[in-house]
């Protein structure tokens, strides 16, 4: 099988990983929970793990990492940790369902307005929308770095001037992102980082955070058992406690730093033009095709290794369903989880076929997909 779905979950990971959460469920009993040697080599082990992460994304302090078991945990985390009353939010229509529902979510019970900047037929926004929808009661802007169906990215060091000169914060959706694109949240002005361990990052699932800039205060979206303060009736107030109740998945964090430990070795940016090198071959193949429609913006210098494309008029799924049982070729199709960016293609009844690239996959696999995207069009023709 050639796998082209890394943008859900990369299917290959650096060997290390394995072996390193092999080891933790040998080895590794509860962080927190203990003096004795095992609940310290957790510690330690996890420990390392904020380093390594605040390393990668230019987090201040590795305190201020709280791990979580998603992106999706990471968001509703800070989404329901920042907002009071009468706040209001700016999001996009480039965003994923694990922002827009807990958006939406606070929008419906009436904590928070919410406005979005649109989407064009590309995929871009116009980055004047966010000065249009300021209001004085504004607080934040949430938004993904890069879109899951078209790989646009968001330039987040320009939204984080944006919301540093109108004294707003910013949260980012890294899901995309982490591990594929440099990051620094600090000098892109990013308040919250909130990243999923088991895509761009090659870690295990089950593995996720969000670093916090100093001075953030997130309220906790869940409290219980902390390892520390256990006769105080409140969640501890101190950073990462205050956001990590109850026990961490410790084997999959050990897999999780040992991913990042191969990221900060190998380089981001080695990671990014690889995969970048494979997307651009597969986009030129694929675009001139008859028959054959790509989504997003080509033309930006950087984006997400993603192509998503249709074939005449057939529905995503019956493509999907054909790369995978006539050429063996794992795609993605439907929605995607981004309703408001398939409004905004015109995409809402066909969905689209989701390509997206890793950097275990090789310049092969994506003339593979070449010839079977042409093959398949060919087939549609009337």
């Amino acid at each position: 099988m050639i796998y082209l779905d890394n943008a859900a979950t990369t299917l290959i990971k650096p060997p290390q990983v394995i072996d390193a959460v092999t080891e933790a469920m040998r080895s590794m009993g509860n962080a927190g929970r203990g003096a004795h040697g095992s609940s310290l080599s957790a510690s330690r082990v996890i420990y390392d793990a904020r380093c390594k992460a605040a390393e990668l994304f230019g987090c201040a302090r590795p305190d201020h990492v709280a791990f979580t078991g998603n992106a999706t945990e990471a968001l509703n985390i800070a989404i329901n940790g920042l907002f009071a009353p009468g706040d209001h939010v700016i999001s996009t229509d480039l965003e994923h369902n694990s922002v827009l529902r807990p958006l939406y979510r606070l929008e419906s019970e009436g904590v928070i307005s919410l406005d979005f900047v649109p989407a064009d037929r590309r995929g871009n926004i116009d980055y004047g929308g966010f000065d249009r929808l300021l209001r004085p009661e504004t607080r934040a802007v949430v938004c993904t770095h890069a879109s899951n169906l078209t790989g646009n990215v968001l330039d987040l060091a320009r939204i984080g001037r944006f919301t540093r000169q109108h004294g707003l914060l910013l949260v980012a959706d890294a899901s995309q992102t982490a591990g594929c694109l440099p990051i620094d949240m600090e000098k892109m002005g990013v308040d919250v980082l909130c990243f999923t361990g088991h895509k761009g990052l090659m870690g295990p699932q089950g593995t996720g955070g969000l670093c916090v800039r100093e001075g953030v205060q997130i309220r906790p979206w869940k409290v219980g058992g902390s390892g520390v303060q256990s006769y105080s009736c409140t969640q501890p107030p101190e950073y990462p406690t205050r956001l990590e109740a109850g026990t961490l998945n410790g084997h999959g964090l050990a897999g999780l730093g040992a991913a990042m430990e191969f990221l900060l070795q190998t380089g981001v940016e080695t990671v990014h033009a690889h995969e970048q090198a494979l997307m651009r071959r597969f986009y030129e193949g694929v675009r001139d095709v008859d028959g054959v429609t790509v989504y997003g913006d080509f033309t930006a210098s950087d984006r997400a290794a993603i192509v998503s494309l249709n074939i005449r008029d057939c529905d995503s799924g019956e493509i999907s369903d054909a790369l995978a049982e006539e050429h063996a070729i794992a795609t993605r199709p439907g929605a995607h989880c981004a309703p408001r960016m398939h409004r905004a293609l015109g995409t809402v009844e066909q969905g689209a076929v989701r390509f997206s690239f890793s950097y275990y996959n090789t310049e092969d696999e994506a003339d593979a997909a070449v010839r079977a995207v042409r093959q398949l069009a060919a087939e549609t023709a009337c």
